[in-house]
């Protein structure tokens, strides 16, 4: 009797160890094929890889610049027409291409010679309003405003001549750096202004 109780416990051990390897096996097996089905991550793209990509794509637009060159230049010469247009009315001054592409009628020492600089004047002053129309950007100012003064003394020099007189490159250099200033100004008026505010 002694000798069947014995058999029967060291029977009963013999299962629950076979029992517990399995279920040790089993645990292990699913904890193994877990970490197979989880797929590696790979580390996110960095944000501003993408955000530069999408800046230097918007900034560099050669038909986007090449269209704000012709408008900032087809303006400034109809801003210039009309000008001359009010002084012929209010000084009787005559109309001529010569005032726009010579150096004829610039005289910083004359009164009569003032009339044709305040009107290059005040066509720089309405060019930097066009700036902040037309380009919106005011990093960029300096560089229409130095490319539209360039571009008006290679039509100058085809017209009548390369522009030799002290007066004319007064006029001109100081009415680019009015243009560049206040369209920087008014650009970033603008470029502020589009910014929403946080309503508290």
């Amino acid at each position: 009797e002694i000798e069947r109780i014995v058999v029967q416990h060291s029977t009963m051990a013999i299962q629950r160890s076979n029992v517990a390897n399995s279920a040790s096996s089993s645990s292990h097996s699913n904890f193994n094929n877990g970490k197979r089905a989880v797929a590696p991550l790979s580390p996110p793209a960095s944000p501003r890889l993408g955000h530069a990509a999408v800046n230097a794509t918007a900034q560099f637009n050669p038909r986007l610049i090449l269209s704000q060159i012709i408008s900032l230049q087809s303006f400034h010469y109809v801003v210039l027409g009309v000008i001359f247009q009010i002084n012929h009315v209010l000084f009787a001054t005559n109309i001529t291409m010569d005032r726009i592409f010579t150096a004829n009628f610039l005289d910083i020492w004359s009164a009569m010679g003032w009339i044709d600089n305040a009107a290059v004047l005040m066509s720089s002053f309405i060019g930097s309003l066009l700036l902040a129309l037309i380009v919106e950007k005011s990093k960029k100012c300096l560089d229409f405003s130095v490319t539209l003064f360039l571009i008006h003394i290679v039509l100058c020099s085809v017209y009548g001549g390369f522009p030799s007189t002290w007066d004319w490159w007064i006029i001109h250099i100081l009415g680019m750096i009015m243009m560049v200033i206040l369209g920087e100004y008014f650009c970033s008026k603008r470029e502020l202004s589009d910014i929403p505010l946080l309503v508290l």
